[in-house]
């Protein structure tokens, strides 16, 4: 039996969210895919999403980036009503999305694929990006579809890290990838988290999740059904992995 929708506690006035998701239906053709999700990122926030395939994680950032259209609710950014955006819209308000395929360019060097986006104030310049991840530099003149898996996601996620976003929106940023490079790009998360960047984080791998995150939203078929803080977390381990089991 699937646990009941929750709503997840309001911030106050005093801690006033960046990103404020309320009462988000989501449709693909026919299919109801969210019911009626809320949810909230405070500045410097980490929050994850957390649960099983298919539960409606994808579909919420998907909606929050304004790439799936077929939606109804609210989504307020930094003050501003993103609901009827276009997603180019979307990113020039401060949002980055790095989906879970990485959209890496293979036609286009690495280098190639860094200079891309149009460079911001607040965001990195290339060194930074090599500075993060020497591999780059080292794979500079390579083509995108030459890469490793780990070497995609860093090149992902410094991509957009080039526009200076205000919200970075990470989709399964560890799937498939070696130990040693998911501990690098948790180390490069937490080191923007004191910077002060907020993140959603999508995630199955609760370790990696709950490293990061301040707080979790727990999906079951496109409802937010519980909130962990990271305090809770211990406590709470068996029904997170309970949430997260097939």
């Amino acid at each position: 039996m699937t646990a009941p929708a929750v709503s997840p506690a309001r911030p106050t006035s005093q801690n006033a969210p960046l990103l404020e998701v309320r009462d988000l239906n989501a449709f693909y053709g026919q299919s109801h895919v969210l019911h009626g999700v809320n949810l909230h990122v405070r500045p410097g926030e980490v929050v994850s999403l957390i649960g099983r395939n298919g539960a409606g994680k994808t579909t919420t950032l998907k909606s929050i980036m304004g790439v799936l259209r077929s939606r109804t609710g609210q989504i307020t950014f930094d003050g501003q009503d993103l609901t009827r955006l276009p997603s180019n819209r979307v990113a020039a308000r401060g949002l980055a999305w790095v989906p879970e395929e990485r959209a890496i360019l293979s036609s286009l060097t690495v280098r190639e694929n860094l200079e891309l986006p149009p460079a911001r104030p607040g965001g990195w310049n290339l060194e930074r990006a090599y500075e993060a991840f020497p591999v780059l530099r080292e794979r500079g003149h390579h083509p995108g579809s030459k890469l490793s898996g780990g070497e995609q996601q860093m090149l992902a996620i410094v991509r957009v890290l080039r526009s200076g976003p205000k919200l970075l929106l990470l989709d399964e940023p560890s799937e498939g990838l070696a130990p040693v490079i998911v501990q690098r790009i948790g180390d490069m998360l937490a080191e923007l988290r004191r910077e002060g960047l907020s993140v959603i984080l999508v995630e199955q791998n609760l370790k990696f999740a709950t490293r990061l995150a301040d707080r979790h939203y727990v999906f079951v078929d496109g409802q937010v059904v519980d909130e962990v803080r990271a305090d809770e977390v211990e406590a709470r381990r068996a029904d997170l992995l309970r949430y997260l089991s097939v």
